[in-house]
């Protein structure tokens, strides 16, 4: 299994990707601060085998988590069919929680920051 971890905080980025390294089930870990970049690496990398699970943060400057899903939501379908969408934020702003429930392609809201239970929790809907 794959993961993009998208944060504009260097440290969480850290945490994210330790804890994703630690879990056992990782093939790869790509990070990126911002957003965009992100999303070029999806759109460059094109239909790639595997499951890759995205964890995206909701408030960065530039381009926010909205803003990639919004531009993420707009790829081709057979682009985004391995790419399983997670967003985070350390707010509980009810209205962010509703609206990213209004996204096809974001399975869960999560609380920042990622832990060892959320990973194991992101692993085990893959893992049945």
């Amino acid at each position: 299994m794959n993961f993009i971890v998208i944060d504009d905080s260097k440290l969480d980025c850290f945490i994210a990707e330790k804890i994703i390294l630690n879990s056992g089930m990782c093939e790869s870990v790509k990070v990126f601060q911002q957003a965009s970049q992100a999303l070029d690496h999806i759109r460059a990398a094109g239909d790639t085998p595997g499951t890759t699970v995205v964890f995206v943060d909701i408030q960065m400057p530039v381009m926010n988590g909205f803003e990639f899903v919004e531009n993420f939501e707009k790829l081709e379908d057979g682009l985004k069919k391995n790419y399983h969408m997670y967003m985070l934020s350390s707010s509980i702003n009810e209205n962010d929680i509703a609206r990213v429930k209004g996204y096809a392609s974001v399975r869960h809201f999560l609380n920042k920051p990622l832990t060892n239970d959320t990973i194991k929790a992101v692993l085990e809907e893959f893992n049945g």
